[in-house]
């Protein structure tokens, strides 16, 4: 009889851990997709709404039948990364220091899937010097990166000329070499405008915008500090990694300068890479199999014209697998942020 018992028992096991492991399961389960509010809620609604029947459809092709999938807009970015740990939410876009905020709470359930990739640059050197072979930054649609870089650039003042000198001559620059210097910086929220350069001042040199001798302005918008530098009212501005591309038509056409915005400003300085958005989960109601199947049911659909359609909202190009260490960056970056 206790043989019988313990035969029935095993056999019992075997099954509810087969089930467990596989797809079944889930068919009672609607799965709460979180967008941030980047837009205006009712545009990011519209755009997003045929991924209810993406995600569940190809979840399916992958054995993982679900319920439903709603989609839903959060009212700040904050409530999305709530919502991811209380478990009202199950997945949610969430810019990197986003996540990394509410992942780094005590018994934190959020875990990051994917990040989002756009085209990278034809020039993506950690070396500033290598930026600046006169030649304008290109996209490279081919090649698919997470994260972008910020930029430091001088200007055609006889300051940033000479700081781009010892910069193209591979010496090492200095703190005497930028603290005297006219910066332009962007509003203190600003990923490549104000905080990861402000994370690069600070391992380069162990100093902060606030130890610069000579000004720190903050410019009305990237335009603006690129203006600023044609009329030498700054020496060094901060920027994405693509700006002068954005601003060489009105380089000479608007800011009155002569010759190319390639030939008279220089790279003097570049950031560590600021993350794209992630795709983030909460492991409070699903086990790990289903996460799997998420995170390789988004990277299928960004493969298809109809996903492409869906994530234009974030203007996101694709997805690639992340590691929470990617995002150690954006942690430093929020510390600055917050000081």
């Amino acid at each position: 009889m206790k043989k019988a018992l313990l035969a029935l028992t095993f056999v019992l096991t075997v099954f509810v851990l087969a089930a467990c492991g596989g797809g079944e399961g889930y068919a009672d389960q609607t799965l709460n997709v979180y967008f941030v509010p980047s837009r205006p809620a009712d545009e990011i609604l519209e755009v997003t709404e045929p991924l209810s029947d993406l995600l569940k459809n190809e979840l399916a092709e992958l054995g993982f039948e679900v319920g439903g999938v709603e989609i839903l807009v959060s009212s700040t970015y904050e409530a999305a990364g709530e919502a991811l740990l209380a478990g009202t939410g199950d997945i949610a876009f969430l810019p990197g220091g986003t996540y990394t905020a509410y992942k780094d709470l005590d018994g934190s359930p959020i875990e990051v899937l994917l990040a989002a990739t756009r085209a990278g640059l034809n020039k993506d050197s950690e070396n500033p010097a290598d930026w600046n072979d006169g030649s304008p930054t290109t996209g490279d649609p081919d090649a698919q990166v997470a994260y972008y870089k910020g930029l430091l650039i001088a200007g055609p003042s006889a300051a940033g000329q000479a700081l781009a000198e010892k910069v193209n001559s591979g010496a090492e620059i200095t703190w005497d070499d930028v603290k005297d210097l006219n910066w332009g910086v962007r509003s203190a929220t600003s990923s490549s405008g104000y905080i990861y350069p402000a994370v690069w001042l600070l391992d380069q040199f162990g100093k902060t915008f606030d130890d610069i001798e000579g000004t720190v302005t903050t410019t009305g918008g990237y335009g603006d500090t690129a203006a600023s530098l044609a009329t030498g009212t700054i020496d060094i501005g901060t920027f994405y990694a693509d700006a002068r591309r954005d601003y060489a038509d009105a380089w000479e056409a608007e800011y009155g300068r002569s010759a190319s915005i390639w030939d008279e400003t220089d790279v003097v300085g570049v950031t560590s890479n600021i993350m794209n958005d992630t795709i983030s989960v909460s492991t409070l109601n699903m086990d790990q199999d289903l996460i799997d199947a998420i995170q390789q049911a988004f990277i299928n659909i960004a493969q298809t014209e109809a996903g492409l359609d869906v994530m234009s909202v974030y203007s996101h190009q694709g997805y690639t697998e992340v590691t929470d260490a990617d995002y150690d960056a954006a942690r430093t970056a929020a510390e600055i942020a917050g000081e």
